[in-house]
C-alpha cells in the first residue's frame, strides 16, 4: 500500500504541473519529494537504500561530473553538424530572457524537475520495490512509470520542437506517435538512470547525468536560437 500511495502522490502532483498549477512547479516539486521520502523512511528504507548515504556520495558525484562532461561534449558536437543542429532548435527556449535562462538551469530544473524525479524514480519507488521484488522489478516498475509519466509534457512536443514535428507532423496522430516515443524513449533512459543509481549507489550520479541532459540541453538550444535560428 504504500507503494500505490507514493505513485498516487505521483499522479496528483503530475497533474499540479503540467495542468492545474504549473506557476507553482519548483514548490510542489520540492514538497513533493519530501512527502516521498518521509513515505519510504515509513516503509523502513534507510538513507543508503534510497542512494542518500552519505559512504557513496563522493562516488556519485564523481561520475556524475564525469557524465556531465560527457554530454556537453556530445551536445557540442551535435550543434556543430548540420543536420543534428535543428534538434536544439525549440521555441520552450528561444524566448527565454537572459534571467529565465538562468532560472531554469539553475533553479528550475535542479530543484524541480531533477530532485522530484530522481528521489521518486531512482530513490524511492526502486527502493520499496527492490527490496520486495529485487533489481529487476525495481528498475522495470520504476522505468516504466518515469516513461508514463512524460505524457502531459510531450503533448506539445510536436509544436515546440521543429525536428519533433518534422518527423511526426502535427495530426493527431502525429501527436499519438511522439507522445508514444516520448514514453518509450524516457522509460529507456530510466533504465539507464536506475543501473547508474545502483552502480554507483547514490542519487548524485542519476541527478547530475539528468540535470545535464536538461540543463544543458536548455542552454544550447538557447544559443542555438539565436546564432541558427534563422537557418
Amino acid at each position: 500500500m504504500r507503494i500505490f500511495l507514493a505513485v498516487a502522490v505521483l499522479v496528483v502532483v503530475n497533474a499540479l504541473n503540467n495542468r492545474l498549477a504549473p506557476e507553482l512547479y519548483v514548490p510542489v516539486c520540492l514538497a513533493a519529494a519530501a512527502v516521498l521520502i518521509l513515505i519510504a523512511r515509513w516503509d523502513g528504507i534507510t538513507w543508503g537504500g534510497l542512494g542518500l548515504g552519505e559512504a557513496t556520495l563522493g562516488r556519485g558525484l564523481r561520475w556524475g561530473l564525469i557524465l556531465a562532461g560527457a554530454v556537453l561534449f556530445s551536445y557540442l558536437m551535435a550543434l556543430a553538424v548540420p543536420i543534428t543542429r535543428p534538434l536544439f532548435l525549440d521555441e520552450r527556449a528561444d524566448d527565454l530572457s537572459v534571467g529565465q535562462l538562468l532560472f531554469r538551469v539553475l533553479i528550475r530544473v535542479p530543484f524541480g524537475t531533477v530532485l522530484l524525479e530522481e528521489v521518486a524514480f531512482r530513490g524511492v519507488l526502486w527502493a520499496m520495490v527492490e527490496r520486495r521484488w529485487g533489481v529487476t522489478w525495481a528498475t522495470s516498475v520504476s522505468s516504466i512509470l518515469f516513461g508514463f509519466w512524460h505524457v502531459l509534457p510531450s503533448l506539445g512536443i510536436t509544436r515546440a520542437n521543429s525536428a519533433v514535428g518534422a518527423v511526426f507532423g502535427h495530426s493527431t496522430l502525429g501527436v499519438a506517435l511522439s507522445v508514444a516515443a516520448a514514453i518509450v524513449g524516457t522509460a529507456a533512459a530510466g533504465v539507464v538512470f536506475c543501473e547508474l543509481r545502483r552502480r554507483s549507489g547514490s542519487l548524485l550520479t542519476s541527478a547530475a547525468l539528468h540535470w545535464a541532459l536538461n540543463g544543458e540541453g536548455y542552454i544550447l538550444a538557447w544559443g542555438a536560437d539565436r546564432w541558427w535560428g534563422a537557418s
